[in-house]
């Protein structure tokens, strides 16, 4: 455990938080969170819930009722036949991964992570004793995993790929061919599992039509594991609740580990969860276009600072901002930045704007700003980053 770092974006909003009670103006673009509040229709499901005596344990996998809407989803939207014996509800997309890591590594087993990645994949795996090993996923080639990378990468010891799409921190976006050419590698290793994290569906832009990892790899079906969640798409982040769709024998490993760390998740939270799936799905179109407008908002003000470059994010909500060209240069008090870490230090001290280095991700520089903020913030928070860099010296 000493391994393991606390998150990135966690630590980076606990020190914006810290700043405003100094009273310090700050912007936090650092937190992953939706903006935006739940639903009605689903706040008054989980109300429901409650008055009806729906305050008890469910079963430990979940609710008859939650995993029939799961079941459903993933036939609806992802054209996957999960029973609902092979669905899996936990306390949000973090644990389920957690449960699948613990359930199937043994010390020294490798995970292979696509960088940049969300920095719980490699704390996850060093927690339960696996080896976390780094595959670089280049800017020039949309941040996404090459087979070649894949195949020269494979061992003996690799037990599962990770895969984020669309991805958390860069917006990387895979099509059906692509995703096929890193099957075709996983063919040639029929030890090595998939976990395709899929919790960002919703949120792709540009007209792009999002393809689940297992609809593109039907033949791969019993090795890989689809997981998502309701917190991006529904806006319920705090409601807790992640879910996944994967071979029976994994399914019924991982329901085991739940079962002696948490039980199952909060029975309110899981009413809550169905009528996200099941209910109107009409808010989901709504934070989609918000978040591609606000894509297109920063998108456009990047392009403005000199020494910060953004290759456009085909998905999820956030700006990873190449700042490479601003290594090496002097603030104003004469320290050097000499890291991506030093630049984020720098814009929330000097400009009052939260983000997190690109360190946390395993790639460097970047910083990544969360656009899933007010208009008003975002315009705010990138006329602050222009005019802080605007300062620095070459």
């Amino acid at each position: 455990m000493q391994q393991v770092k606390p998150s990135a974006s966690v630590v980076v909003s606990q020190a914006a938080r810290k700043l405003k009670a100094e009273g310090k103006d700050i912007i936090d673009l650092g937190i992953g969170e939706p903006d935006f509040n739940t639903p009605e229709n689903i706040i008054e499901a989980a109300h429901r819930a409650a008055l009806a005596g729906q305050t008890r344990y469910t079963a430990m996998a979940g609710t008859a009722e939650l995993k029939q809407a799961i079941s459903d989803k993933f036939h609806r939207d992802n054209n996957l036949t999960y029973s609902p014996d092979q669905v899996f509800v936990s306390n949000g997309a973090k644990q389920v991964i957690f449960s699948a890591m613990l359930a199937t590594l043994n010390p020294g087993d490798e995970v292979l992570l696509c960088a940049p990645y969300f920095g719980c994949y490699r704390d996850t795996v060093l927690a339960v004793g696996g080896i976390p090993i780094t595959l670089p996923c280049h800017e020039q080639d949309g941040f996404r995993l090459t087979p070649e990378t894949l195949r020269a990468a494979i061992t003996d010891s690799t037990r599962w790929v990770l895969l984020n799409l669309p991805s958390n921190p860069a917006g990387a976006v895979y099509n059906k061919a692509q995703l096929q050419d890193l099957g075709q590698v996983l063919l040639e290793h029929p030890n090595v599992l998939l976990l395709s994290d899929e919790i960002y569906e919703h949120i792709i832009f540009d007209n792009q039509q999002f393809i689940s990892t297992a609809r593109a790899l039907p033949h791969l079906a019993d090795r890989i594991l689809t997981v998502n969640g309701v917190s991006k798409a529904y806006a319920m982040t705090g409601w807790r609740i992640g879910y996944c769709g994967g071979p029976q024998e994994l399914i019924d490993v991982m329901i085991k580990v739940q079962a002696q760390v948490s039980s199952a998740p909060c029975s309110i939270a899981q009413a809550a969860a169905t009528e996200a799936l099941t209910g109107s799905q009409k808010t989901v179109t709504q934070f989609r276009e918000a978040f591609e407008r606000r894509r297109d908002l920063v998108v456009a003000e990047i392009k403005k600072i000199e020494g910060l470059n953004l290759r456009k994010p085909g998905g999820a909500f956030y700006a990873y901002i190449d700042c490479g060209d601003l290594i090496g240069s002097k603030t104003e008090a004469g320290k050097v930045i000499e890291t991506d870490t030093d630049l984020a230090a720098y814009l929330l001290n000097d400009a009052g704007v939260a983000s997190v280095p690109g360190s946390a991700y395993d790639m460097s520089p970047y910083i990544r700003l969360s656009t899933a903020n007010s208009d008003e913030n975002l315009k705010l928070g990138l006329a602050k980053i222009a005019t802080a860099v605007a300062r620095l010296q070459s």
